[in-house]
């Protein structure tokens, strides 16, 4: 690739022509919103007729807003014998004032052939270019030749396509959120990306192989190609934590596609507050295991209850009563009817007010019985008794609150277990801040509720034409149930590394996972072999914890075979006992990054330490929150780096991770496959054997 290419000017010509197109094209798409301007006196139908073509407005500017991205990045030039054409690839379509293509969305079928062609394979194309970018000026060309016998000598079609523009996209210093690759998709990722809608596509890939951007890059792919359905049913994208999403949320708008939402598991459960944490080993895995679901099951039928004495109530001159035996044939057929708790709750009421008017003398009016008696208390108590409106806060909120329904939901519950799920009941559970790991306990009662009465748009399971997951490899079968719960035809994108797996529920092979997802069609299985990201020696210590952490799994294979080795820095004596020595490290590898990040891997308990070196010596750092990669130094705990990338990483105590995490090989194989760069290793303990 150089700067010196003899079409580089007429390269950049057509660049420029592409941008005019571009801005031509937003002009036309504005001057769409003076066709329907409205007044006071305008229709209803013409406000409708306006909201309309304003959104169909908005959704295509948000498609041709490229912002400082590229917007043409490649060529093809097609044999004669398929037709000669030559087309160029790029973020979005643009098409001349004659509608004849300038810019062919790299989602179209003609593009294919970029991302896909090898020399035993060539897709009826001659050239290959890449075009290489700041903004929108053309620096760089590459070219591949498909009848260059010698470029593709080796017959494999194995090498890398676009290799100059690729390594220079891996050697630009991070910004803190994750870019798109539309550039530099290679054959493996594009076998993903474009792979058919249905069923669940599960995707192995260890650090580095590009496993989250190509899941995004491929609901942005399946909503080009079946915008409808999708656009109508939706797609979600989970991640682990809210960081990852601040992390990784440019990537879809930047490939013109801002209307995918994007959560935590707890965001979906709605109608509470979660937040990112993970309990105990112990109470997690607990709370992830299947035996939940007739656990909340339970706990919901203990609520349905008959009344413990005859209800007696004043009416006019005589008593109406309820008998305690008829309360619990109005409970008894409740259950057999209705399907969810709440849906019930009327019938409950209208058997409830039928038996108080049975037990009257005289043509007494159902209706009016019940205006007149449904203030009363007692009557409010009664039927709270039987058959209360739950939320799915109110009823783990009391379920929590006692350990007499603990134990009636589950009896074969050991007295640990009971103490550890056990909590303080409130008197305000809309109020309460639940658990990552209370997440699918709300949504399994939700889904055991069903919708409150007079609630059913606000309390109904939103699902999803299409679902992608990323670190799924830690969510336990609550969570996946949660996530299958809320698919509507079975198509999901879930991805991972079995290497990585550190919470409650790590699992260790894809079976175990896909035993939970929805199984209408087959699932498909894809791997992803070469990494793009960790340099050669930075992956080869890496790999020698990945001995233990996963035998079974082999390393990816780095592309970049050059860089620095990992630094190893023991601190001692004065140094040890408050990590001094670590503002010195910070220091030089902040110089060796340059305008890059640098992120600090700790473990939780540590990591307030090493928050005080820095202060100490007077280092700015953010803190893991949706703006903490926004600072260059951010002191992250190795439970929420996962997923991210960075410049440089500062890994202190590795001794102290391994021994602190149920999965402590893996979490060192997660903290030390972080940085495209640099990675420092801060002990004052003795390094775990595989590492000396």
């Amino acid at each position: 690739m150089t700067t010196e290419h003899p079409e580089m000017d007429a390269e950049q010509a057509y660049v420029d022509h592409a941008y005019a197109c571009l801005e031509s094209a937003r002009d036309r798409a504005l001057e769409l919103t003076a066709m329907v301007e409205v007044g006071q006196g305008g229709t209803n139908q013409a406000r409708f007729e306006r909201e309309a073509i304003w959104d169909s407005v908005a959704a295509r500017l948000g498609r041709l807003d490229t912002g400082d991205a590229a917007l043409v990045f490649g060529r093809i030039d097609q044999e004669v014998e398929v037709g000669g054409g030559r087309f160029y690839i790029g973020r979005v379509g643009v098409w001349d004032v004659d509608q004849d293509p300038v810019v062919v969305d790299w989602r179209a079928p003609v593009a294919e052939a970029f991302y896909r062609a090898t020399g035993p394979v060539p897709m009826g194309l001659e050239r290959r270019r890449h075009l290489v970018s700041r903004g929108r000026v053309v620096v760089g060309i590459e070219d591949e030749l498909f009848g260059d016998p010698e470029r593709f000598r080796d017959g494999d079609g194995s090498r890398l396509k676009g290799e100059g523009a690729l390594i220079a996209a891996l050697e630009t210093a991070r910004t803190g959120r994750l870019g798109d690759i539309i550039g530099t998709i290679q054959a493996e990722q594009d076998d993903i990306i474009r792979a058919p809608l249905s069923g669940v596509h599960a995707v192995q890939g260890g650090p580095g192989t590009g496993k989250t951007v190509v899941a995004l890059h491929r609901a942005a792919y399946l909503l080009y190609t079946h915008r409808f359905p999708l656009e109508g049913q939706g797609v979600l994208v989970v991640g682990p934590n809210r960081l990852f999403l601040a992390y990784i949320e440019q990537v879809l708008p930047s490939l013109g596609e801002a209307g995918v939402q994007m959560a935590t598991l707890g965001d979906i459960v709605g109608g509470v507050r979660v937040d990112d944490r993970r309990e105990q080993a112990e109470v997690g895995r607990l709370k992830g295991d299947l035996r939940m679901v007739r656990f909340v099951s339970r706990a919901v039928r203990t609520r349905q209850r008959a009344l413990r004495t005859d209800l007696r109530i004043g009416y006019g001159l005589q008593w109406l009563v309820l008998p305690a035996e008829e309360s619990q044939r109005i409970v008894d057929q409740a259950r057999r009817r209705y399907r969810t708790h709440n849906a019930a709750r009327k019938f409950v009421e209208a058997e409830f007010y039928e038996a108080l008017v049975a037990s009257g003398r005289g043509d007494l009016d159902p209706k009016a019985v019940r205006e007149r008696l449904r203030g009363e208390l007692s009557v409010r108590e009664a039927l709270e008794w039987m058959w209360p409106v739950l939320t799915p806060a109110r009823l783990l909120n009391d379920l929590f609150g006692s350990r007499a329904l603990i134990r009636t939901a589950d009896p074969s519950l050991t007295t640990e277990q009971v103490d550890a799920l056990y909590r303080e009941r409130v008197s305000q559970p809309d109020d309460l801040l639940w658990t990552a790991s209370d997440a699918p306990l709300l949504d399994e009662a939700r889904a055991v509720l069903g919708a409150r009465p007079g609630r059913s748009e606000e309390d109904t399971v939103r699902t999803y034409g299409h679902i992608v997951v990323d670190e799924v490899q830690d969510l336990s079968p609550m969570d996946l149930r949660m996530l299958d719960r809320r698919s509507l035809n079975g198509s999901m994108t879930v991805v991972g590394d079995i290497a990585q797996a550190t919470g409650a529920w790590a699992h260790n092979d894809w079976e175990e996972i896909l035993r939970h997802l929805p199984d209408r069609h087959p699932p498909v299985r894809h791997e992803l072999t070469v990494g793009y990201r960790i340099p050669g020696p930075l992956m080869d210590v890496a790999a020698r914890v990945l001995t233990v952490a996963a035998p079974d799994l082999a390393p990816p294979r780095s592309v970049r075979g050059d860089g620095d080795p990992p630094r190893f820095v023991a601190l001692t004596g004065e140094q040890a006992e408050k990590l001094d020595g670590l503002a010195e490290v910070v220091r030089s590898e902040l110089e060796a990054v340059g305008t890059g990040n640098l992120a600090i891997v700790t473990t939780d308990s540590q990591a307030a330490d090493v928050e005080d070196a820095l202060e100490r010596f007077g280092i700015a750092y953010g803190r893991p929150t949706r703006q903490g990669l926004d600072a260059q130094v951010a002191v992250v705990p190795v439970g929420l780096v996962k997923g991210l990338e960075v410049d440089g990483a500062v890994v202190v105590e590795p001794a102290r991770m391994v021994r602190e995490h149920a999965q402590g090989m893996r979490a060192l194989y997660v903290a030390l496959t972080r940085a495209t760069r640099r990675v420092a290793i801060i002990h004052t303990e003795p390094l775990p054997r595989v590492l000396e």
